[in-house]
């Protein structure tokens, strides 16, 4: 007599279902991570804008003039995940704002001349923590 090998029907189903909840979990989860880590763009953006603005000012003793073309401010290069702007410059002040591009969408994120740094938006189901910039999905940092 031969013995049968091979999987039954209920053992492939068994399995199938076992991977769809592994990545049922998985995948959100991998993606609120990949996210997370495309934020360094805004903060690497917002961190050296933010030096050449305090250089503009130790030459120029103002901010007034900076993000322009041929200063050692020049306008911000902006990533492929964030738009970094520079606003309100003033004798004594300035905002630079790090904007979502793409997947990036809904996030937000300014330092002025203070090095005081906010989260201005963020996506639905992510929340904002004072005195942290980058933060997970549930608003730890």
């Amino acid at each position: 007599m031969r013995k049968l090998r091979g999987f039954t029907l209920i053992e492939l189903m068994i399995t199938v279902a076992i991977v769809a909840i592994l990545a049922a979990v998985a995948l959100p989860n991998y993606s609120d991570h990949v996210r997370r880590g495309k934020i360094s763009d805004a903060v690497a953006g917002l961190s050296d804008q933010r030096l050449k603005m305090e250089q503009f000012f130790q030459d120029q003793r103002t901010y007034a003039g900076s993000c322009v073309a041929g200063t050692v401010a020049p306008p911000p290069v902006s990533t492929v995940n964030f738009g970094i702007a520079c606003s309100g410059q003033s004798a004594t002040g300035y905002l630079v704002t790090a904007t979502g591009l793409g997947s990036m969408t809904n996030f937000q994120y300014r330092i002025d001349q203070a090095g005081a740094k906010s989260t201005v938006t963020l996506p639905s189901g992510w929340t904002v923590t004072s005195g942290c910039w980058v933060l997970k999905k549930d608003g730890s940092c």
